[in-house]
């Protein structure tokens, strides 16, 4: 097998099976190798099925080879360009100041000492 395909080869396979976890593809007469459900696009993939059927001719990237056992994983995704995420609209932040310009607003920690003090001996004065 390591004579036949590397590490980051390209190549056409066709789809032979379909589990839930992933796509089997032939890569020749000999040879097969995985494409787990994560490596079949770009996103999340719920159902595979959605996505591939048996028989589809496909374009696959080598991402390992376990000569012990005989195994060849692949990507779909690696050889497709990523989509380009569309910016998102950024929320317009709001600061107490924008809000209330009143008591309610920003103020340094000199003032608001004042206030609370004035609150705190409110509070005891209702406690006696």
């Amino acid at each position: 097998m390591t004579n036949k395909f590397e590490v980051g080869q390209i190549l056409d396979g066709k789809v032979t099976g379909i589990q839930p976890y992933g796509a089997f593809v032939a890569l020749d007469e000999e040879t097969q190798g995985l494409v787990h459900i994560s490596e079949v696009t770009h996103g999340f993939v719920k159902d595979i099925n959605e996505h591939l059927t048996t028989g589809d001719e496909v374009k696959v990237k080598v991402l390992t080879i376990d000569e012990e056992k005989n195994k060849v994983s692949l990507s779909i995704r690696a050889t497709e360009e990523a989509p380009k995420k569309a910016p998102k609209p950024r929320k317009q932040q709001t600061t107490a100041v924008q809000q209330n310009n009143d008591s309610a607003g920003f103020n340094t920690l000199k003032d608001k000492l004042e206030e609370w003090i004035e609150q705190s001996g409110e509070r005891d004065s209702f406690k006696k």
